[in-house]
């Protein structure tokens, strides 16, 4: 089930790419005196830096790639500890596992995002990085975690995969810590069914992230092997037509982010006069969120579930591969000194949070988060207050 670029995919992308099909040039990298080399995937990189604010943009082929080789431009050490909360997509820990990291995962508040205090608890003498995870995109607490992670000499790579175009405090997510690292997957604010992006202000992060994303390679539209690699690669470059078709998407970012806002404004504020005892919505870290999911948190976890299993969802401790309960892989995983560091309930404040929490999908649709009911960004008025009321009817009696 799609993100709300998926909902509006359309004319734009479809010029974009129908450029590419029609100059056969597919790679990213190409002369500039080749007519039919579009450099489509050179003209995302700098949309989006203007858009977050950055020096520089690599783009990649995933979420995932972003934060691979973000982390290896920020040169993790083998066994380095790298804090991130235990509410995340699996591939956030997998990243880091896959460069020689170990995740060290810390409990998060009602923001469902990582909470500062617990960062604190959790630095040790190995602990080289922070992840701070904008969930379902909510912009973390970053006036708490920056000053901490340079108090202590910590990197801060911002996993915004959930939260293109939130900002925070007037700031574009993604901006703020030493590297920001985007998806492009089907269920995100925009799509090109898969791709990643990776921000950064410093050339020499930049440098190396494009390296390890392509075999060492220093940054060139040419592609050729020129000048002394400072760093070992792999392959996780981006095509010409994924290229072309996010270029099409972000025609539309501003309009997906107006048009979330207001239904979700509208759907919230439709629940909230239900006349529901007890009903809370998730701490919002800043208006300017992505709006693509509406949380409700109840006051116990009974009451939670009887409410999702009433409105045919589950709660998002019931979610799954967020949630780091249910990583059955990463629960299984055994470091290189024979140890199994993550088991199940090791985060209790996190888990009680999450048994309490249902989540509404508005933008982004997907049963995966538990947002299986809810609305869409193609919902009219009518339709946002018919799932609102359906909502009311249902949960009312249950809670009171």
């Amino acid at each position: 089930m799609p993100g709300p670029g998926a909902f509006l995919v359309g004319d734009e992308e479809r010029r974009e790419v129908e450029e590419i099909l029609e100059s056969g040039y597919l790679s990213r990298y190409g002369s500039l005196d080749n007519p039919n080399f579009k450099r489509k995937v050179a003209k995302l990189e700098e949309e989006f830096a203007t858009i977050v604010g950055v020096k520089h943009c690599l783009a990649l082929n995933g979420g995932t790639g972003a934060i691979m080789a973000s982390l290896a431009a920020l040169d993790i050490k083998p066994g380095a500890e790298i804090i991130m909360p235990g509410y995340t997509y699996i591939a956030t820990m997998s990243a880091v596992i896959a460069v020689g990291g170990k995740p060290v995962l810390a409990e998060i508040d009602e923001s469902l995002t990582l909470d500062p205090a617990d960062v604190e608890n959790k630095i040790t003498s190995k602990t080289q990085g922070v992840i701070p995870v904008h969930m379902l995109g909510n912009p973390c607490d970053l006036n708490r975690i920056m000053p901490l992670a340079r108090e202590h000499g910590l990197f801060v790579l911002e996993d915004c995969c959930q939260a293109l175009g939130a900002r925070y405090k007037g700031r574009s997510v993604g901006s703020f810590g030493d590297m920001g690292a985007f998806s492009l997957n089907i269920n995100k604010t925009l799509t090109a069914g898969d791709g990643g992006l990776a921000t950064t202000n410093s050339q020499r992060l930049y440098e190396r992230a494009f390296g390890f994303h392509d075999q060492g390679h220093i940054p060139s539209l040419l592609g050729v092997e020129f000048g002394s690699r400072t760093i070992m690669g792999i392959n996780l470059k981006l095509n010409e037509l994924t290229g072309a078709f996010a270029l099409g998407q972000f025609k539309k970012l501003d309009k997906i982010l107006q048009t979330l806002k207001a239904k979700k404004t509208l759907f919230k504020k439709a629940l909230a006069a239900g006349g529901i005892r007890n009903l809370e919505f998730r701490k919002i870290s800043d208006p300017e969120e992505c709006h693509t999911i509406l949380t409700v948190l109840f006051p116990d976890a009974a009451v939670a579930r009887r409410v999702a299993d009433s409105l045919g969802t589950i709660t998002v401790f019931d979610s799954g591969w967020h949630v780091y309960n249910n990583m059955e892989h990463l629960l299984a995983y055994t470091d290189s000194e024979g140890n199994k560091p993550y088991r199940r309930h090791m985060l209790p404040r996190t888990d009680d949070i999450l048994k309490r929490a249902v989540n509404l999908s508005v933008g982004v649709v997907d049963a995966g988060i538990g947002a299986s009911f809810g609305i869409n960004i193609l919902s009219t008025e009518e339709e946002i207050h018919q799932k609102a009321d359906e909502f009311v009817k249902v949960v009312r009696p249950i809670v009171g």
